[in-house]
């Protein structure tokens, strides 16, 4: 059964929790679904939410205090990065740009205690500038590197949001203070990219119209935050 025929039959026959809230699951898709390549399809997304969701409702507990829509939302879109994870289309060449980024940008703000600009990271990698923006719209088109991946089951290792042992439920709350940290300290333009796109959930081209710049540039900049992040969570790579 495909996703949307699983979303359909849910509607029809489904618990009333996942009929409530089989429509966050296409919401949820659809929003991730800007940020793949071409080659994921929608209908698989929906299908691992909906299995996510299913999920979520075998193992709520209202008396951890979080709505049932925050911990499905949690739940559908940990499975479809599961999903996506599973795919593992991004070229080992493209991985191994990311980390010499990653360690571009490590040195010089050691280097310089400031945030280096675009310029000085590609003179760092003894690349031009125009390659290293190529670098960062892969960085944005080939990888799912959000903010929703690093909070859940993304790139670093945090502990799952329904553990109960309180070693794990500390260090997941270090872990969002860390992120939390490294958000804030992007540079402004960087910080409101990110704001306009995962808070207020523009896609690429409206969030040009609202800075007066090209799409191209807004996905560069995009890139850019996601790297300076990447690097400054390197404790909490699995």
């Amino acid at each position: 059964m495909n996703g949307h025929a699983m979303y359909a039959e849910v509607q029809r026959n489904g618990d009333d929790l996942v009929t409530r809230h089989a429509a966050l699951v296409k919401r949820i898709a659809f929003h991730l679904i800007n940020r793949m390549p071409d080659s994921v399809q929608v209908e698989d997304l929906i299908q691992a939410g909906m299995l996510g969701l299913l999920e979520a409702t075998s193992h709520f507990d209202a008396s951890q205090g979080a709505s049932f829509e925050t911990y499905a939302g949690i739940r559908i879109r940990g499975a479809m990065l599961d999903e996506l994870r599973k795919l593992d289309w991004t070229p080992r060449s493209v991985h191994r740009k990311f980390r010499a980024v990653s360690e571009a940008i490590r040195k010089l703000e050691s280097d310089l205690g400031r945030d280096p600009t675009d310029q000085e990271i590609a003179s760092e990698m003894g690349i031009s500038l125009a390659d290293y923006h190529r670098i960062l719209v892969d960085s944005t088109t080939t990888r799912l590197f959000s903010v929703d991946a690093l909070e859940e089951q993304g790139d670093y290792h945090t502990p799952h949001a329904d553990s109960d042992s309180p070693l794990d439920s500390l260090s997941r709350a270090e872990y969002e203070q860390q992120l939390a940290n490294a958000i804030r300290a992007l540079p402004e333009k960087e910080q409101l990219v990110m704001s306009l796109y995962y808070d207020d959930e523009l896609n690429f081209r409206e969030i040009g119209q609202v800075l007066e710049v090209s799409e191209s540039r807004v996905c560069q900049i995009h890139g850019q935050a996601m790297m300076r992040i990447r690097t400054r969570m390197a404790d909490w790579s699995a």
